[in-house]
């Protein structure tokens, strides 16, 4: 959707880094009429379909035949299916003779199942009971030559559900852009004003959109039962469909300031390096982007045991706890906060050398994924 965010990001973004290794990227996409643009050195198809009940900005892929169209013209070498609903379907469905990738970024079960009942049960029993969707996505699956995911412990997750051949290509970050050079303790002094605290305090910042699978009543109430062992401010930065409730929870707890959506990186970059530590919620992502950031940023982090954000978190720069449990999230953030600084910050630095990239390298690892699937695709038809 032209008002979408991180999906027409990372389109805008392999749009063009399509065009600089030398490839076309061509995006068939649903919206409101049909037609065809250039962009960024590739192009985007739009196909006539109707718009989503729940949000208008978006709209449903539901014609076949005419994508299937569009894919005979095409004649592409490879073509991504990066939806498990109707666009993954088309594509398992299509004759043609091209490389076929499932893209898998975002796992419903951890979302919306997990996130609801892992308080109740335990996670293996949640994702039996929702056997029938990991029986879906196999079948779906075995349309495709590979299914590409965001992180190698994804990969290894979807490899034990049966999935055809995971192959993770990590995401990446615009590591220029956040360093802990920029610390600024003007910048830190005045956050902690916002939060109502002196500049002795401890700044924590937690930056997501406001959903149930960031367990934001976690980390709030985690950061209720950390600031009565030392004075502390949490900065919230961030929005989405939960604003009110959030507000609400906001409101109850001394310290906690909602800086809302924040669309000047330089200035989130600037206030993540300024800050103490990062805390997250959220166990259900597939690459814990913010966190990536917080880590290039200097910041050490608080995270859950589970998902993306975990993936990315070592015990030099990071303290976890179980997904959902504020007693523990709050200890972790106090066993962090008593961490020698210097330390942490150090390491931070090792991690954003040596395991964080950029989308650059997500890009080149992808096409180099093709590359070789094709080269070995060859070599099998002419032996």
């Amino acid at each position: 959707a032209e008002e979408g965010g991180g999906v027409r990001t990372y389109i805008n973004q392999k749009l063009a880094a399509g065009r600089a290794a030398g490839h076309e990227v061509v995006v068939i996409a649903p919206g409101p009429e049909d037609r065809e643009e250039a962009r960024l050195g590739g192009r985007v198809i739009w196909v006539k379909g109707p718009p989503m009940p729940f949000d208008p900005r978006y709209y449903v892929l539901y014609r076949q035949r005419a994508v299937h169209r569009l894919l005979d013209r095409e004649r592409p070498d490879v073509v991504e299916g990066s939806s498990p609903w109707s666009g993954g379907w088309f594509v398992a469905n299509w004759r043609g003779q091209a490389l076929k990738a499932f893209i898998f970024h975002q796992d419903p079960v951890a979302v919306y199942p997990e996130t609801y009942l892992d308080r109740v049960m335990s996670r293996p029993r949640v994702n039996q009971l929702f056997g029938w969707y990991w029986a879906y996505l196999r079948r779906l699956s075995r349309g495709f030559d590979a299914t590409v995911v965001s992180g190698h412990w994804l990969a290894h997750k979807l490899r034990g559900f049966g999935l055809r051949r995971p192959e993770a290509v990590p995401f990446g970050i615009e590591l220029d852009a956040f360093s802990p050079s920029k610390r600024d303790e003007e910048v830190r002094a005045s956050w902690l004003q916002m939060c109502g605290q002196s500049v002795d305090a401890d700044l924590l910042i937690l930056s997501s959109r406001f959903h149930p699978e960031k367990r934001l009543k976690t980390v709030f109430e985690a950061f209720r039962q950390a600031r009565r062992e030392r004075p502390m401010g949490l900065v919230v930065f961030g929005h989405g469909p939960q604003r009110r409730r959030v507000e609400r929870m906001a409101s109850d707890i001394p310290g906690i300031h909602l800086a809302g959506y924040v669309a000047d990186r330089e200035r989130l970059a600037v206030s993540m390096a300024s800050a103490d530590a990062l805390v997250h919620g959220s166990a259900a992502e597939t690459y814990g982007l913010v966190v990536a950031e917080g880590v290039a940023s200097g910041l050490p982090i608080v995270v859950p045991n589970l998902g993306g954000a975990a993936d990315l978190a070592d015990s030099s720069y990071a303290e976890r706890y179980e997904p959902g449990d504020a007693a523990g999230c709050a200890a972790a953030i106090l066993r962090l906060l008593a961490r020698e600084r210097r330390a942490l910050v150090d390491a931070c630095a090792v991690a954003a050398a040596e395991k964080i990239g950029t989308m650059e390298d997500h890009f080149d690892g992808l096409f180099s994924l093709y590359a070789t699937m094709a080269a070995h695709d060859e070599a099998v038809r002419t032996s």
